[in-house]
């Protein structure tokens, strides 16, 4: 049974008034007040605001023209477009490479507020909370979410914009609310010290056993997703011991799964991912239900534009808003890999819901996002959406055994499980492993990078392993085959080439014009 989720409070202050200037007007709505800080009732309230706002908020699918801003770095790599790219130019401008300060900054003010009010929630929460007449155990975990999100938020921005300000305290009045850019190696101590706190007073519990809230093994997924973006690129620390130990923790817990397959239809692996929330596998997710809070236009992001006049939709518009390239797709293996089957991630014809005769889409869609009951009797999509799946836990620890002590049986077990739930042949973990061990140590991390775009092609992973490895996959007409080369001077999708400016977003105009300490991008000044 779906979970309530929880009503939230805003609470940062939006009563302050005086010059309506509008340099002037949006930082009042980042300062905070202590005294929403004085009950239980109000940490409790506070501390559930960032459930739904900040980085969580950014996949809500608030537009059935544009997508949820995790889309945007799809869109950069040049392997997925838009139907309504003309009309969204923000989608044109990334996959041709010409975004500037001020042609997309609509999209990235969208982000860098959005985070940035949930950082400030998390810092008033973090600083207030444990003054609060309520118990040390009950304060502790309250602060220990608090974190958590104040380091997703600020991971999320740091691998959109690089550099950025680091703000540790709430805005509590218009002094110094304008900061300069951090180094992004002092930001990630920062998300890395967060998330140890959080660590260390979260539950033991898996997040669907926890009443949706964010428990230990939530913490050390994204503590381990951290530790391996500082050991590739730009930061080149030496993390990936520490990203094997987060990985491991969340491994040895007992609480995560993989998913097994019922059949290798409509009851696989991949389809009960799609339909079926509090699944072991799924570590955290967004949450949806049909009362709060619906998932908004996900379920006609499955269909191509034309479905909408069908005639038996309860949505008036569909729209394939994040169409993967055929490219892409031949990353499957036609004969072994279940993912590259029709209605697994992808699909091409839908059957009639009433005469079943079937009707041919005319391009690729995309099958995870599509939701049976929304799309033909409810018009309320309310499946979850994973954001962390202990699939990625597998092959963050393979790659980190590999990176630091070569190809063993362990990392080799870890990745065989990811290739065996793929096979269409039954192929064992065990052959898997036994092949995967004969590869040299960098054609064993090539082959988790492969997975990696194989396990999640619709979950906004490929861009942020193009950062920190500096490798573009290219596909092959033969199919089943990917290959990397060096992403500064390669062309994308659309044969746009790709320069070291491009692996950054620039800070929005207005942000610029807003905060005078600001330094833009290279090559973005005007």
């Amino acid at each position: 049974m779906k979970k309530n989720i929880a009503i939230i409070i805003w609470s940062i202050l939006l009563s302050i008034t005086g010059c309506a200037d509008f340099l002037d007007e949006r930082p009042k709505d980042f300062l905070t007040k202590e005294t929403f800080y004085q009950t239980v009732d109000q940490a409790v309230s506070n501390v559930n605001y960032l459930y739904r706002s900040g980085v969580p908020a950014l996949y809500n699918a608030s537009s059935a023209y544009a997508g949820p801003s995790p889309m945007l770095g799809g869109y950069v790599s040049g392997y997925f477009d838009s139907e309504y790219g003309g009309q969204e130019v923000v989608v044109l401008y990334s996959k041709n490479l010409d975004r500037t300060a001020v042609n997309i900054a609509n999209q990235i003010d969208g982000v860098w507020d959005q985070c940035y009010k949930a950082i400030n929630v998390a810092n008033g929460a973090i600083k207030y909370i444990p003054a609060i007449d309520m118990s040390e155990e009950e304060a502790n975990l309250l602060v220990g979410e608090a974190k958590f999100f104040r380091a997703m938020n600020y991971f999320y921005l740091i691998k959109m914009f690089g550099d950025i300000p680091l703000s540790l305290e709430p805005y509590e009045s218009l002094e110094d609310i304008y900061l300069p850019r951090t180094p992004s190696v002092t930001v990630y101590n920062q998300i890395v010290s967060d998330l140890v706190d959080a660590v260390a007073v979260l539950p033991d519990a898996a997040f669907y056993q926890n009443e949706n809230r964010i428990t230990k093994h939530v913490a050390n997924t994204l503590l381990a997703n951290v530790y391996l973006q500082m050991s590739g690129y730009p930061v080149l620390e030496n993390h990936y011991a520490d990203a094997l130990s987060a990985a491991k923790a969340v491994i040895t817990s007992g609480k995560h799964s993989m998913t097994q397959h019922g059949n290798l239809t409509d009851q696989s692996a991949y389809n009960k991912l799609r339909t079926t929330d509090g699944l072991d596998e799924s570590i955290y997710a967004f949450e949806f239900n049909s009362v709060v809070s619906t998932s908004g236009w996900w379920p006609t992001y499955s269909f191509p534009n034309a479905a909408a006049g069908w005639g038996f939709f309860k949505y008036a518009i569909t729209a394939n808003i994040y169409r993967a390239s055929n490219g892409l797709f031949n990353m499957y293996d036609p004969a072994e890999d279940i993912r590259g089957q029709e209605k697994q991630f992808f699909f091409t014809k839908y059957n009639h819901p009433t005469n079943h005769s079937e009707i041919q889409l005319g391009e690729l869609s995309n099958w995870y996002y599509y939701e049976e009951e929304a799309m033909l009797s409810t018009g309320r999509g309310t499946k979850d959406f994973n954001i962390y799946r202990y699939a990625e836990v597998l092959l963050i620890a393979a790659e980190a055994i590999a990176q630091t002590t070569g190809v063993t049986n362990e990392a080799a077990g870890y990745l065989a499980q990811i290739k065996a739930r793929a096979s269409l042949t039954g192929k064992t973990v065990a052959a898997y492993q036994a092949e995967l061990m004969t590869l040299s140590k960098e054609d064993f991390i090539e082959e988790v990078w492969i997975e990696r775009l194989r396990e999640f092609p619709l979950e906004f992973k490929i861009w942020d392993d193009i950062l920190r490895t500096r490798r573009y996959p290219q596909f092959s007409v033969n199919k089943g085959t990917v290959t990397f080369i060096n992403v500064v001077g390669a062309p994308n999708n659309w044969g746009m080439t790709f320069e070291e400016k491009d692996l950054l977003w620039p800070l929005s105009a207005n942000e610029m014009q807003r905060n005078p300490d600001l330094v833009q991008n290279p090559g973005y000044e005007e």
